[in-house]
């Protein structure tokens, strides 16, 4: 018997320098994060950043320093940044800057989808007030990281197809590429992103949400579970797609209702 799911840890494998958003090159675990929109070009749908200074916060936010809201253009570097130190931590110079160069290209020029698919990158967003005293009084602004990323979609590349023509699945949701910078872990963050994950899907009229998850990070399961989702079962010899991995990964495939 064989689980399948995604979680939020990071393989150790050099990557293929390919764009960041491309949906074959999804990462088990999570990471990701910037405002997209859903825009037609030569009648072939297209994934684009959205360089719009307001966007909608997605949930009530964990405190007044935390919130969840889809990724904007000035977000591609910083979320470029959380994906490789969270998935990569290991690979040095010049190789890290390679894969942020990498990534955050393919976040800025975008990709294209097929029609009827939707795309987002949500990012949790921690914002600090700076504030400066003076004799004639205090000054402030706010000015806010990125704390941890996600990734959404309707492309269904790693969902069984229906029926003999293996047509693409439609209604259900996937979470990819969760991931929280370190000094940011055990907070809350990523249930947050998945909660704000479920609140898109919803919009969007989808019925349910899927996942991959590591079988081996018991602390990222132990996350998804907690947010109601269930392992589902699969057949021995199913052919289901999986992510790509490190050879040998063992992955749950993990489903929640909405």
């Amino acid at each position: 018997m064989r689980s399948a799911p995604v979680a939020v840890s990071a393989s150790s494998s050099l990557p293929h320098l390919r764009p960041f958003l491309s949906p074959r090159t999804t990462f088990p675990n999570h990471n990701l994060g910037f405002r997209q929109s859903y825009t037609t070009r030569s009648d072939q749908p297209r994934i684009s950043c959205g360089a719009t200074q307001t966007s909608t916060n997605l949930l009530p936010s964990l405190s007044p320093e935390i919130v969840v809201r889809e990724a904007r253009f000035e977000d591609a570097w910083e979320v470029a940044d959380t994906h490789c130190s969270s998935f990569y931590p290991n690979y040095t110079f010049p190789v890290d800057l390679l894969l942020r160069l990498n990534r955050f290209i393919g976040m800025v020029s975008g990709f294209s989808a097929p029609p009827g698919c939707m795309v987002s990158c949500l990012v949790a967003v921690r914002c600090h007030e700076l504030r400066f005293g003076g004799l004639d009084g205090v000054f402030g602004f706010n000015r806010g990281y990125v704390a941890g990323v996600l990734t959404i979609d309707t492309l269904a590349e790693f969902l069984p197809r229906k029926g003999p023509f293996k047509h693409r699945r439609k209604g259900i949701a996937y979470i990819s590429n969760v991931a929280v910078r370190e000094g940011d872990r055990r907070k809350g963050i990523a249930k947050t992103l998945v909660a704000g994950a479920e609140s898109l899907a919803r919009r969007w009229g989808c019925r349910s949400i899927a996942l991959h998850c590591d079988s081996e990070n018991i602390a990222a399961v132990r996350l998804y579970k907690s947010q109601g989702f269930r392992c589902i079962w699969i057949p021995e010899n199913a052919q289901w797609p999986e992510p790509r991995a490190i050879p040998g990964t063992e992955f749950n495939f993990m489903m929640k209702l909405l």
